[in-house]
């Protein structure tokens, strides 16, 4: 069975123990579901409940949950708990010897690469991936299975691509002919920077006529869509499922929470989190947190709410008209 000390964990990693330093870690788990034999974190105040009934041998906290976590038992003090749980699971994966799966050959067999793609030597691809002529690949960084990266598109050194991610389709361009639609040929790239995660089945597509930019650090969950021409900042995160439209740009260290949409041709400052489900409609120029989306509630309520909304306008000049006495 895999396991280490806590004297162990706090060679590695630091941080301040409470408790015996021979104490046998055997797992990682959260707080409401660990055994006696598992380390657990806890990053929020609001959590103390949990943190009570844990079964945790020992719980990761802040300073300010210090006393807390004693009447518990045995506890880590840290003063970024969830960033030290972060660095426990690598530490848990290098030093029990199961580090992510790497292809054993640099190119797998079935993967099609075009004779004039470049794939760095230490670079790896997956399964089935296609890269496309004019490709590059940088150093350490891996495709696995099923990743397409489009004509004349380059990423950077380190990144990792999930399965079935798609760099470089065409962006959607299309001009009205009457009652049809006249294509609008996507002459751009994308470039991706360092250090990059893309999340599975994401979609990046190439620019129409500049490239569409991912910067160094950027972390993208599953199941995005990134419009032509985007523009993201270095060290921005953004959770499944949002979408991108075409030609915005997003600051350095935002976040962007799963659902949320941005608009096409938006500019979203530095330092700008924006909350699950809101529907970014105009530029952002300070940082801050922004939230936008209808609460949930029964239907028949939401209606009368919904309703309410609607005759806002009407009420609004009322009031105008009865604060101006006309």
């Amino acid at each position: 069975m895999s396991e280490l000390r806590l004297a162990d964990i706090i060679a590695a990693l630091g941080g301040e123990l409470h408790g015996d330093p021979a104490q046998v870690i055997r797992g990682l788990a959260p707080l409401e579901s660990a055994k006696i034999s598992d380390i657990s974190f806890v990053s929020n105040p609001r959590y103390q409940q949990q943190l009570a009934g844990s079964k945790a041998a020992c719980v990761i906290v802040a300073p300010a949950l210090q006393e807390f976590a004693l009447q518990r038992g045995s506890c880590i003090v840290a003063e970024q708990p969830y960033l030290y749980f972060a660095r426990l699971t690598q530490l848990w994966r290098a030093h029990l010897g199961q580090g992510r799966p790497r292809p054993a050959q640099a190119i797998h067999p079935s993967a099609v690469v075009d004779p004039e793609a470049k794939v760095h030597p230490s670079a790896r691809v997956g399964a089935l991936c296609v890269i496309e002529r004019g490709a590059e690949i940088g150093a350490g960084t891996e495709l696995r299975s099923r990743v397409t990266v489009g004509e004349d598109c380059v990423i950077g050194a380190r990144c990792l691509l999930h399965s079935g991610v798609v760099i470089g389709a065409d962006g959607f361009g299309f001009a009205p002919n009457g009652e049809r639609w006249e294509k609008i040929e996507q002459l751009g790239a994308v470039r991706i920077g360092d250090d990059v995660e893309i999340g599975a089945n994401t979609c990046v597509d190439r620019g129409a006529l500049q490239d569409t930019v991912i910067e160094d650090g950027v972390k993208l969950d599953n199941l995005i869509q990134v419009g032509h021409n985007v523009h993201i900042g270095r060290n921005t995160a953004i959770a499944g499922c949002a979408g991108i439209a075409g030609s915005a740009t997003i600051g350095a260290q935002c976040t962007i929470g799963g659902g949320a949409i941005v608009l096409g041709h938006l500019q979203i400052a530095d330092h700008v989190h924006i909350s699950a489900a809101t529907v970014v409609s105009k530029s952002i120029k300070n940082p801050g947190q922004y939230t936008g989306f209808f609460p949930l509630d029964d239907n028949a309520s939401w209606e009368r709410n919904a309703a309410t909304v609607k005759q806002l306008h009407t009420l609004r000049e009322r009031i105008k008209k009865l604060e101006s006495g006309t």
